[in-house]
């Protein structure tokens, strides 16, 4: 269809106006989920430190800004790369070598949250991405191998159901710290209240044409994966199937 010069006259000249956004969350008003944050932020002993990929800023259904909301300032401390420690990342090498930070990677050296024989950790260190991004970031950072390294055993599945995630055990970064939290400090409390709004998130998303996803792992064993899987995620389900 060809538009004529009286059809271009009668569009607006002023620019559409722009959605208000949260100066909190920095998302949508309308899909702001700032409500459902712990009333106060919650203050751990524990410091949760995230070794974010850049890749994951550009993702608009994140996590960690829940996180670092829920906690108080300076309980969530986020260092941004691809390896790490950098010199731009302050403060960051002190914590890594710490003999109290432990981080949570399931590694072949890593046990349980609760096997650690030793004093309560300080830093629990979590590296936000993909799978293969944090598989990647583990490889290229040579001083998370000497890390204590523990692992999440946890009997559900990810509340993130608009997310597919690799396998049945995986979490999300928010996740996967309230998880620990709730291990190192003793209370639930810290996995009810962070978590409230990824529920909230995944709700609304559902309520407005969003579906659940079931893991990539339990659709390949039902046949219904679309795709051919590749040899990282093969990998990985070989060995998720080996330590159960």
């Amino acid at each position: 269809m060809e538009l004529t010069w009286e059809d271009l006259v009668e569009l607006p000249a002023d620019p559409p106006s722009k959605r208000e956004i949260c100066d909190k969350c920095r998302r949508p008003s309308i899909v702001c989920w700032c409500s459902h944050l712990p009333d106060e932020p919650l203050n751990p002993n524990c410091r949760v430190i995230l070794l974010q990929h850049p890749a994951e800023e550009k993702r608009c259904l994140r996590t960690a800004p829940m996180l670092s909301l829920g906690l108080s300032p300076g309980k969530c401390l986020i260092y941004k790369g691809k390896k790490f420690p950098q010199q731009r990342h302050e403060g960051l090498h002190d914590i890594l070598v710490d003999p109290r930070s432990v981080l949570l990677y399931p590694s072949k050296a890593a046990t349980t949250l609760g096997d650690l024989q030793r004093e309560r950790p300080t830093n629990l260190v979590i590296i936000d991405g993909t799978w293969p991004q944090a598989k990647t970031i583990y490889n290229n950072s040579p001083l998370l191998h000497s890390m204590t390294q523990a692992k999440l055993v946890v009997g559900t599945s990810s509340e993130y159901v608009i997310r597919s995630q690799p396998t049945d055990g995986c979490l999300s970064t928010l996740e996967t710290a309230a998880e620990a939290l709730a291990a190192v400090e003793g209370s639930d409390m810290y996995k009810h209240e962070l978590t409230r709004p990824l529920r909230a998130l995944c709700d609304y998303q559902l309520c407005h044409g969003a579906v659940t996803h079931q893991s990539k792992e339990f659709r390949i064993k039902n046949q219904t994966y679309p795709k051919l899987i590749g040899k990282r995620l093969s990998k990985l389900l070989r060995s998720t199937e080996n330590d159960q």
